[in-house]
């Protein structure tokens, strides 16, 4: 089964989302900072990323160019609070980047964007 990462500091937001991935039929994987999600994406077979911009570790931009190169199959949505890459400058930085939602985004929403990537990309629905 391939793996659906979530890289979020805020362990709550990060455990509403992963209940709605897991009703979807997706294994989930959480990491509260940049070097956790890189050691998950080296060892799991990650295909859907779900990258928070502001990690507390500020260690966002070092897990998309890892996973870029280690599971460049993968696809990152990112998420912020922040109005920063509102620009969509995000996917000129990001190879892997997919899409780009505020945090604030419903978790059957953020939920339904991962099935759709995992999709494409041979993951269960």
């Amino acid at each position: 089964m391939h793996t659906v990462l979530i890289a979020e500091s805020d362990r709550r937001l990060a455990d509403l989302w992963r209940r709605h991935m897991e009703r979807m039929g997706f294994e989930v994987r959480i990491a509260q900072t940049g070097e956790q999600a890189i050691d998950v994406i080296s060892v799991c077979d990650v295909r859907v990323i779900v990258l928070d911009l502001e990690l507390d570790d500020g260690g966002a931009m070092s897990v998309s160019d890892y996973a870029a190169v280690r599971r460049p199959e993968a696809r990152v949505i990112f998420v912020t609070s922040s109005s920063f890459f509102s620009d969509g400058s995000i996917f000129r930085m990001s190879a892997n980047a997919c899409a780009f939602l505020p945090s604030g985004t419903e978790p059957e929403d953020l939920a339904a964007m991962v099935d759709h990537y995992g999709q494409r990309h041979g993951a269960p629905t």
